[in-house]
């Protein structure tokens, strides 16, 4: 079982949520607590998810879950409604990187993620979770009100000209005037990739580099461990592993080249076929008058 499926059967299972996507970070800038001596600081791990709850109507939900040092579970500790969460800000638009902030209500978190891929994976699907959300309260503020039937509204457009508008119709008119649609979240600084169009194909490549990245930082771990203990090993058997991890490095980073110039590929070929899109469209309605 990975990380974000011991996520979500721990923390959101149990509260009838559904966990989306899970992202391992550290603060930019650690907060320090003078007044706990140093040995009393237990080392966790941080996971920022996004989560949407089963019940109707759903509720996207931002949470921090953390993980301690020599425990198996996970512990919720704050969350919020996507409804505060007012701004997610990528740093950089030109350039993949780990750093990012969410900016709350009441609150600003400055993260940094294990690696770009992984930062990339969530902004994309923390994105379009919203966009989904937004859709969905503009859909439902839309069907305020029981349906009425079209010979039942033209008795009413007919007798509301006759009749003055009575308090109740006045009060909902009033209500409409006054409505303040709720401010969405604003994604800014993010890649296009992240916010576009081609999800799919930008998230199966962002997903391969995550996995490429945490499987060279395991044989990275292991050949530091190999290097410890290299005392009590064979000499030769030290050389050997290393050279094996040099090479799957070098391979590792090579398959990274060609991840990025495949997505490189992928965009520009998006933007072509809008083009031609536009392009065709153009033609069609020219020749169609």
């Amino acid at each position: 079982m990975n990380v974000q499926s011991a996520i979500n059967k721990d923390v959101f299972i149990p509260r009838d949520e559904r966990l989306l996507v899970a992202v391992e970070v550290q603060r930019r800038r650690r907060k320090r607590m003078s007044f706990l001596p140093a040995a009393a600081q237990a080392e966790y791990k941080t996971f920022i998810c996004v989560s949407v709850t089963n019940t109707r109507p759903h509720q996207l939900l931002v949470t921090k879950v953390k993980q301690f040092e020599g425990s198996s579970s996970f512990t919720r500790r704050s969350q919020w409604t996507v409804d505060q969460l007012r701004q997610v800000n990528g740093i950089n638009p030109n350039k993949d990187s780990p750093e990012f902030d969410l900016v709350f209500d009441n609150t600003q978190d400055q993260w940094v993620a294990r690696s770009s891929a992984e930062k990339c994976i969530f902004v994309q699907i923390l994105y379009h979770a919203c966009q989904t959300y937004w859709e969905g309260r503009a859909g439902s503020l839309g069907k305020v009100g029981r349906q009425v039937k079209p010979g039942q509204r033209a008795l009413q457009e007919v007798g509301s000209r006759d009749t003055p508008p009575g308090p109740a119709s006045r009060t909902m008119q009033a209500r409409r005037k006054s409505y303040v649609p709720p401010k969405q979240t604003e994604f800014i600084n993010c890649q296009s990739k992240l916010t576009g169009d081609a999800c799919t194909m930008n998230l199966l490549i962002f997903r391969c580099r995550a996995f490429l990245n945490r499987i060279k930082n395991r044989m990275v771990a292991n050949q530091s461990r190999s290097a410890a203990g290299g005392a009590t090993r064979p000499r030769v058997s030290g050389g050997t592993m290393g050279n094996v991890v040099q090479r799957m490095n070098v391979a590792l980073g090579e398959r990274g080249d060609r991840l990025s110039r495949a997505e490189d590929k992928t965009v520009d070929l998006m933007h072509r076929a809008q083009q031609f899109a536009d392009t065709a469209h153009k033609l069609a309605l020219k020749y169609s008058k």
